[in-house]
């Protein structure tokens, strides 16, 4: 069995790493550490788990064989600062300090996009678990990058859900303001945006046919247009919440300049996509409620009048955040990556 701790333990993402872990075949909880609820009953906060655990919050953990950090952004250095892991101990944050800055003392950490990176996942010790935005617009654009068919400006708008702003309450959050109302945030800034342009290369780059792109050289560019000095394109990201508590709809669209055709470029797709258990490609439009609740993402591609559109939907606490972190665990410990992974949706 595979001895597991959960640092950082009363937001959603453990809480769905929980639910996950529980059922699964190959894990032993250990240890959910939380230093502000040591000894209070993990049910007591996650109370659909009534019934299903006794495991008690603590301070401390043990020996285990991985941990999750599931901490606020820039804690889990912090944490990795103040606690001697031993280096067999195997590390999987699900937050943004390792995704652009991978190397941290002896430890360097492999991006957990698993339909990218599943080889390197499969040999790592260390994971930085995507953020949700960038997984699911990378999944609508990776296909086309690997192919070098990213050859203009990608517009992109994406609506989440309440939950992917975390537990703790604030102004935008609240039901007052969400319920019923969609609002823009960090249009063309927002955090994500690196972590994208950085995968986009590293695909550009072991995609076949494609030329071998720098991802400094993204970096280095950034959003500002020049792209005289890139293989890439602009990404024009504009973030949006939702009056939903879960999901992720992104709607991304591109000049299609490619020479094959619409059903060549869809078939493509379905190609690029026919290893990952997770990732379906459909022939009919989708709506969000067919991932909610699961691991799965699914991806619908259109042409109109020159351009390719991309609908990309995913689970923001899934398969944008611990599902997609136990699916990283299992290719580290050698299991079949959709172990534990077989969640109900629910489509009502």
């Amino acid at each position: 069995m595979i001895k597991v701790s959960i640092v950082g333990g009363t937001g959603y993402t453990a809480g769905e790493l929980l639910r996950i872990l529980l059922r699964h075949p190959n894990v032993h909880i250990e240890s959910v550490i939380s230093s502000t609820s040591a000894g209070t009953p993990v049910a007591e906060m996650h109370r659909d788990l009534m019934g299903e655990t006794d495991l008690v919050f603590t301070d401390r953990f043990h020996q285990p064989d991985v941990i999750f950090l599931c901490l606020g952004h820039g804690l889990s250095r912090s944490f990795l600062q103040e606690n001697d892991l031993p280096a067999t101990c195997r590390v999987i944050d699900l937050g943004n300090d390792f995704r652009n800055e991978p190397v941290f003392g002896d430890r360097e950490f492999v991006f957990g996009l698993c339909e990218l990176n599943r080889e390197q996942i499969r040999s790592c010790h260390n994971v930085a678990n995507p953020g949700c935005f960038a997984t699911s617009i990378l999944l609508g654009l990776l296909p086309l990058a690997a192919h070098s068919l990213l050859r203009d400006e990608v517009h992109v708008h994406a609506i989440t859900g309440s939950t992917g702003a975390g537990k703790r309450p604030g102004e935008t959050t609240h039901f007052s303001y969400r319920d019923g109302n969609i609002s823009v945030y960090k249009a063309f800034t927002h955090q994500h945006l690196e972590e994208i342009r950085r995968t986009l290369a590293s695909a550009a780059s072991i995609g076949p046919a494609t030329k071998k792109v720098n991802p400094e050289n993204v970096l280095n560019a950034g959003n500002s247009g020049n792209q005289a000095s890139i293989d890439l394109p602009v990404i024009n990201f504009v973030p949006m919440r939702g009056d939903f508590t879960r999901g992720i709809f992104a709607s991304l669209y591109t000049r299609w300049n490619g020479t094959m055709s619409e059903t060549e470029a869809i078939q493509l797709f379905k190609s690029y996509y026919e290893p990952s258990p997770f990732v379906f490609v459909s022939d009919q439009p989708i709506s969000l409620k067919e991932v909610v609740n699961t691991n799965k993402a699914l991806l619908h591609v259109g042409f109109h009048n020159g351009y390719i559109h991309i609908t990309s939907i995913i689970d923001n606490l899934l398969k944008g955040a611990s599902g997609q972190a136990v699916q990283n665990m299992n290719l580290m410990f050698g299991l079949d990556e959709a172990t534990g992974l077989q969640l109900k949706g629910s489509a009502f």
